[in-house]
């Protein structure tokens, strides 16, 4: 169980305390409701700049990484469809030094035509090195595309060109900051060896005279449901002819998540998950093969993806897919289950021994309404029967709510 107090400063800044004081050490994490999905069409990708930009220094701090060494302590961040969130971990008797430095980044950020060029060749590069110059790199590309075709999941967290990047202009960029970079737009925070009385002085202090700004509004197209199979054949320079099978699925809140994060887990997590031991263990189809969910917080995917060995080919990999999914349903035991339902609660708690991941779920958890459900999620899990997996894979995984990508060489 993981404890927390909250509280809401007057700018509209939600603040979450976790005490653990079995470490000497403090976790600060700002989560920023925004990312890929907040994004124009013809100006993507700024989401995954501002995680750049957001470390090239800020009114009182010319360089960020230089005050948080300092201070003993370590920093970074991330982005996805759905979020940007920041995270700082130090000493706990350096609380004080992290929360000056997120403050002044959320109240002032540097940002000038100087280090806007520098962090937009980083980013270009980026899109370079991860999406054109290797194999397969365009794949979460084409996936979204495919699969997604009015919500803004349709293009991934980096963009959907390059060009958008090395367009963007500094007012551009300046608009999208004081659009979502603001206290009533973020949650803050702080785990570890401090108590609320020591805590909540400073939080006021380094945050509450942070200005609002109008509420960003959002009206993010719903994706209409899918009635038939989305194809999509891609010749290319590759070692390993490949294929991308992409269910729709539901939302991060919704009751059916949990089973198809389970029969993911059970097709494609491991050593001993089906996809494994029977199409490259025993029958040797695929040289590599994988099933994952987006874990995204609007309607998301479920992923089957493998690289097909020499000698057989895409369309017998396609079918040995299908059969398996077949299979699972006819063969499914409550000893696989449970296996993979401890599976999946070791994990949740594993994750839970560090106070910055205790931060980060908290966080994400508050984001999308409801920051206890980190402590239900392990009790979901133990419900899930053999019927509700049954049940999710007859009525996802299905080929009219499919869309296939298959990597050809050519």
């Amino acid at each position: 169980m993981v404890e927390f107090e909250r509280f809401t400063l007057s700018n509209g800044l939600r603040v979450l305390i976790h005490e653990d004081h079995a470490t000497p050490m403090v976790a600060v994490n700002v989560l920023y409701k925004v990312g890929a999905r907040d994004e124009s069409p013809e100006r993507t990708g700024f989401a995954h700049l501002f995680e750049h930009l957001m470390f090239g220094g800020s009114k009182n701090v010319p360089d960020f990484d230089v005050p948080i060494q300092m201070a003993g302590g370590d920093c970074n961040a991330f982005t996805n469809n759905d979020v940007t969130n920041y995270y700082d971990i130090a000493p706990a008797e350096n609380l004080e030094t992290l929360l000056w430095l997120e403050s002044d980044r959320m109240a002032g950020l540097n940002i000038n035509s100087r280090s806007l060029d520098v962090q937009r060749k980083v980013v270009v590069e980026e899109f370079s090195e991860t999406c054109l110059n290797i194999p397969y790199g365009d794949a979460w590309h084409r996936i979204a595309e495919t699969a997604y075709k009015k919500h803004p999941y349709r293009w991934p967290t980096i963009g959907l060109v390059p060009e958008h990047i090395k367009d963007a202009g500094l007012e551009d960029v300046k608009a999208f900051y004081d659009k979502y970079y603001c206290p009533n737009n973020a949650i803050l925070v702080v785990g570890g060896g401090v108590t609320r009385k020591e805590a909540e002085p400073l939080i006021r202090k380094w945050f509450e005279e942070i200005p609002a700004r109008p509420s960003p509004e959002r009206n993010i197209p719903q994706e209409p449901s899918q009635i038939e199979c989305r194809r999509r054949e891609i010749k290319a320079d590759i070692p390993l002819e490949a294929i991308y099978l992409a269910f729709h699925m539901p939302e991060r809140t919704h009751k059916d998540y949990y089973a198809l994060d389970l029969l993911s887990d059970i097709l494609g997590n491991g050593k001993s998950s089906r996809l494994f031991k029977n199409l490259r263990k025993q029958q040797g189809k695929f040289a590599e093969v994988d099933a994952y969910i987006t874990g995204s917080v609007d309607p998301g995917l479920l992923i089957i993806e493998g690289k097909i060995s020499s000698g057989f080919t895409l369309e017998q990999a396609e079918l040995a897919i299908e059969e398996q999914l077949r299979e699972v349903k006819r063969t499914l035991t409550e000893t696989e289950l449970n296996k993979y339902k401890n599976k999946a609660i070791s994990t949740l708690t594993f994750n839970e021994t560090s106070v910055l991941n205790r931060a980060m779920n908290l966080a994400f958890f508050e984001s999308i309404g409801d920051a206890d459900l980190m402590n239900r999620e392990a009790g979901i899990y133990r419900t899930i029967t053999i019927e509700d997996i049954n049940r999710v894979s007859n009525e996802y995984l299905i080929p009219s709510n499919s869309s296939v990508i298959c990597y050809r060489k050519g």
